[in-house]
């Protein structure tokens, strides 16, 4: 596999509001840096912080950003490849379970 898999974290400095006890959206993103090349060793992927607090790069990131906002989405959101993964209580499984969608092998 060569195709680099893009990974999106969404999420804001203050722990949202319905996720008590849970992690904070940027301690989220170090989580998956550190864990996903654990379990897929060598398969490339791109991980951003994208904080919803600040103005967005693009009109996606705009999209997502205002319905997080709007409550349609908890936070952290991640997405792979643009396909909503996990949201709000961020579990491992299900992101792996996406990334091995696009082709990701464990060793």
């Amino acid at each position: 596999m060569t195709k680099n898999i893009a990974i999106e974290v969404y999420g804001a400095e203050v722990i949202c509001a319905s996720c008590v006890n849970a992690p904070s959206s940027l301690d989220t993103f170090e989580w998956l840096q550190a864990a996903i090349p654990r379990k897929y060793k060598d398969q490339p992927f791109s991980i951003t912080y994208i904080d919803i607090e600040k103005e967005p790069e693009n009109d996606r990131q705009k999209d997502y950003i205002e319905r997080i906002q709007n409550d349609e989405f908890f936070y952290p959101l991640v997405l792979v490849e643009d396909e909503v993964a996990a949201e709000g209580y961020v579990q491992l499984k299900p992101i792996y379970k996406e990334l091995e969608k696009h082709g990701f092998t464990a060793e």
